[in-house]
């Protein structure tokens, strides 16, 4: 029995490798954030962050502002960014249920143009969409709630207390980022999966230029003139108090 091809097979060959390629490379990601943190941006990024919040902890609460301008700068462009991805899922929850999708039946669409196929094509991208908005409102969430900790008066809070939340929600961020990079995967299939498979791989090889580091972690010391201060006030200090029993 001989097989004929058809336009719609390609769908069947294309994105699955499409699909495979991009969670391939992020399970790759994982593994490499997992056991060499160190050769990551992510990881990279993430030390920062800590050394950063411990370094902000010495300072007293009201000379925090800084920090709290900071956070609130993460909070404002993940806020922002879930509104989009929700304005976007709306949009095109009203695009499926008009008549305009005809459009993307044309001829010059090398693949399957079955209603079925359309109607999964806009679900996947919604599903992304909706996926990077829960993301990105998580991520809200993390840093509103360091913002809390980190501004609080007269109270002696650990680092790691104020280090997890400001981490989950630079998780969060990377998550939902990565989740915008799967729906521009679906967008480019509603264009048939010639396209779709293209941005999969050149998505991937970006990413994994982006991503990958070789530099050595930074150990963030304290200036050593600010050292030779604080040491020359400790001298003068305990120089006073030699002094005071003889007065």
């Amino acid at each position: 029995m001989k097989v004929t091809w058809r336009k719609e097979h390609l769908d069947v060959i294309l994105v699955p490798a499409s699909l495979f390629v991009m969670f391939g490379y992020h399970i790759f990601l994982l593994y490499r954030y997992k056991r060499y943190e160190h050769r990551t941006v992510i990881g990279h990024e993430n030390h920062c962050k800590r050394v950063w919040v411990e370094r902000m902890l010495k300072i007293q609460a009201v000379d925090r502002s800084i920090a709290v301008s900071v956070i609130s700068s993460n909070l404002s462009a993940a806020t922002t960014l879930s509104s989009i991805c929700i304005v976007l899922s709306s949009l095109i929850g009203a695009w499926v249920g008009s008549n305009s999708r005809n459009i993307f039946k044309s001829s010059m669409i090398y693949g399957d143009t079955s209603e079925s196929i359309i109607s999964l094509k806009y679900v996947c991208l919604l599903a992304c969409l909706i996926a990077a908005f829960a993301s990105f409102f998580h991520s809200a969430r993390c840093y509103v709630h360091a913002c809390f900790l980190i501004s609080m008066p007269d109270v002696n809070i650990p680092v790691e207390i104020i280090q997890k939340p400001v981490i989950q929600g630079s998780t969060f961020w990377a998550i939902g980022v990565r989740a915008l990079h799967f729906a521009a995967t679906f967008l480019f299939w509603v264009f048939g999966p010639i396209p779709m498979f293209a941005s999969s791989v050149i998505t991937a090889v970006l990413l994994h230029t982006l991503d990958k580091t070789n530099k050595p972690l930074h150990q963030f010391q304290p200036k050593q003139s600010n050292n030779l201060l604080k040491k020359a006030g400790q001298e003068i200090n305990a120089a006073n108090r030699v002094i005071e029993p003889q007065a």
